[in-house]
């Protein structure tokens, strides 16, 4: 099987890639660019492509997924410190009462 090639991957990764794709679009960056970060968010939460056996029923892991809408690097230092501050506490009093 040729590098790139996705034809052991499941249908449901395949949309997966396909929204995760479309959503980097919508934010300018490439064409090419979106789609390999697209995979690699895709692999980062299953695995990679379809699996057998008794590692099969693993759960996804959604975190990379939940990630990228963050603001950070560039963004944040863009921002007031007054700003970050603010939305640091907010994100840590929400951790807190989820108990994470």
């Amino acid at each position: 099987m040729p590098r790139g090639d996705k034809s052991k991957y499941t249908d449901k990764q395949k949309r997966q890639a396909e929204k995760i794709e479309t959503g980097y679009k919508t934010r300018g960056v490439s064409e090419d660019e979106a789609e390999r970060r697209a995979w690699a968010t895709v692999n980062k939460m299953t695995g990679g492509g379809r699996r057998g056996g008794s590692g099969e029923g693993k759960k996804t892991n959604a975190a990379p997924a939940r990630k990228g809408g963050r603001k950070g690097g560039a963004a944040s230092a863009a921002r007031p410190k007054a700003a970050r501050v603010a939305s640091a506490k907010k994100a840590a009093a929400t951790r807190k009462r989820r108990g994470s």
